[in-house]
Order: structure tokens, then C-alpha cells, then sequence
């Protein structure tokens, strides 16, 4: 991890199976530190997002990306111009990390379609012909626990715009903020699922409560826990937090999709790869501010969006009292 400088930290609660009890998902989810940050219980899996290994199907250079839960999988779509035609790929990887095998995947793009050949673990490739602009692209997966259907809507312009440059600046200016909240929802699959509340501000603090579940504030070298119906516990944080910095790390394929509203606010609609997670992140920026007003994220076994808000506003973090 370069710069020693890469782990986020973040604790989320998770029902199990039915008559298990909840425990603890350390999920890795929020401040970069030099080290872990000491979690509030046991941790459970799964385990957060690690690097890449060589053969995780990872989508071509300077293809457009796309990203979604399937099941407990994450089933992505890139999409890259090849002269008159389409270079599509999927990847599929499982809850483990590991590409998914063995599976049967086709697109339709208009009415031609393709089967894709395999061309590694969980990754399934083709060319289809593309006459003028493509509107849509339909993903076709068998041979898992159920066949999956997947339409995406590729962008109004086509190719679209890189987005390398503006995801940098909205990075520098996510930085540059004194404070934020949001709210997330973090799944690991279909049947466990969290939703937090979140405050951040420069350059040490931050503080979370999940719903139904437990609570941390962390202020420099030190931070307080609570579970549910407990008492706040005092303790020694070994890595302050850096706040605030966004999710992503190393941006690759990034492209406008297209622009939105969130919240009355204009943004741009883009999409990119994370090399380093690895994830695949939609981001609503606004273009005005250039402010993240709301991310997705997509990992192994973790399936995240937030909403964003509080830009530089008081964020009230102090020592439980």
C-alpha cells in the first residue's frame, strides 16, 4: 500500500442467519490511517476490500464501466470502442474476492448478439458490431445459483467524456473541507444490510451511529465505543484518523455518464475503477462546487451508497458526556 497509508476503517452491524446474533463487520470503509483502527467488537466476516491480485478480472484500459450487486457477487459491465464495434466485457466475483468461473455470458447490443469467451476467472469477453450510437447493452449470465439479466443504458455521448481530471479535483476538494456528514447504507449481500449516520471534520474526528446498533466517536489519540443499550467505553485510538478524504484511491477508466440532480443540485454523473480497492464507484458530483453529493461503491462483499451534506458545517464531535 503506498505510503503505508491506504487502511479505512469504519464498523458496521450485521444480522447473521436467522437466531444468530448480530456481531460486528469491520469494514474498512472510512478513514485512511497508517494502521487498524481497533474496532468496537470482534470483527466478522467478510473481510474488506483488498488489493487486486493479478488475476482479479479487472476491466480494459479506457473502457467505460459499470457496476451492480448480483446476489452476493459483484456482476460489472465495461464497455470500450473498437473501430465500428464494441469490446464488452463482465466480471463476476464472488464473496471471497475470487473471479467467479464456469459460467455462460452473452450481449446484446440492438439486435445482434454475442457470446462472450472466457478469458480468465470471472471474466467474460467479446467484440460486438455497433452501428452509430449504442443505447443499451444487454448482460445474459448462466450456470450460478440463478441466471441473471442485466440492461445497461450507456451514455448520451458516445464515446463519452474522460473524467480523469474532474474526479481529481473533486478529490482535492474533498480534502480541502472542514467537515461532512452522511448517511450509508453497507450490504454485504441480499439478507444483511446496515444503515449509518456519519460526521467527519478535519483533521482527526469523526464520529458514527448505526441504526439499531453501535456507536464511535474518535478524536485524535483517543476514541469512545458503545454497543446497543451499553455504556460509552473509553480507549486508546494507535492510529489517528485523517479527515476528510473520499473512498476512492486509484482512479482508473473514468467517464461522464451524464448529467443529474441531487437534491435541486446539477451534477455530473460519472463512473471509474478503483485499482487499488479494487471497486467500481458512480459519483454524483455537483457542478458547481464539485462536492460529492452521492457515491456507490461496488466490492467483494461490499455493496455501499451514501448520500452527502454538511459541507463545512459544525460537526459537533466532542468526548461523549
Amino acid at each position: 500500500m503506498p505510503g503505508g497509508d491506504l487502511t479505512r476503517v469504519g464498523a458496521s452491524v450485521v444480522a447473521l442467519a436467522a437466531g444468530v446474533a448480530a456481531v460486528v463487520l469491520v469494514a474498512e470503509l472510512l478513514s485512511r490511517t497508517p494502521g487498524p483502527v481497533q474496532a468496537a467488537a470482534p470483527a466478522a466476516s467478510p473481510a474488506a476490500p483488498a488489493p487486486a491480485p493479478p488475476a482479479f478480472p479487472a476491466p480494459p484500459a479506457g473502457a467505460v464501466v459499470f457496476a451492480r450487486a448480483d446476489g452476493s457477487n459483484v456482476l460489472a459491465l465495461a464497455a470500450r470502442p473498437s473501430g465500428t464495434s464494441l469490446l464488452l466485457q463482465a466480471s463476476v466475483v464472488g464473496p471471497q474476492g475470487r473471479g467467479v468461473a464456469g459460467l455462460e455470458a452473452s450481449f446484446s447490443l440492438g439486435n445482434r448478439t454475442a457470446r462472450a469467451a472466457a478469458c480468465g476467472p470471472g471474466c467474460y469477453r467479446t467484440v460486438v458490431p455497433a452501428a452509430g450510437r449504442p443505447a443499451a447493452v444487454l448482460v445474459k449470465l448462466r450456470g450460478g445459483p440463478a441466471a441473471t439479466s442485466w440492461r445497461v443504458g450507456l451514455p448520451g455521448r458516445w464515446p463519452p467524456a474522460d473524467a480523469t481530471e474532474l474526479v481529481g479535483r473533486a478529490g482535492r476538494v474533498w480534502r480541502s473541507l472542514r467537515s461532512l456528514t452522511y448517511r450509508e447504507r453497507l450490504a454485504s449481500d441480499p439478507a444483511h444490510a446496515v444503515t449509518s449516520v456519519w460526521r467527519v471534520a478535519a483533521p482527526d474526528r469523526l464520529a458514527y451511529q448505526v441504526k439499531g446498533g453501535y456507536a464511535s466517536v474518535v478524536i485524535g489519540g483517543r476514541r469512545w465505543d458503545r454497543a446497543p443499550g451499553g455504556r460509552w467505553i473509553e480507549s486508546s485510538q494507535s492510529s489517528p484518523v485523517r479527515q476528510p478524504v473520499p473512498f476512492w484511491q486509484a482512479v482508473a477508466d473514468a467517464h461522464v455518464l451524464g448529467s443529474g440532480r441531487v437534491g435541486g443540485r446539477a451534477t455530473w454523473r460519472v463512473s471509474f475503477f478503483d485499482r487499488a480497492t479494487p471497486a467500481w464507484f458512480e459519483v454524483s458530483l455537483d457542478k458547481r462546487t464539485l462536492h460529492t453529493l452521492e457515491l456507490s461503491m461496488v466490492a467483494t462483499a461490499h455493496f455501499m451508497h451514501d448520500v452527502y451534506g454538511g459541507f463545512d458545517e459544525p460537526a459537533g464531535i466532542r468526548p461523549p458526556g
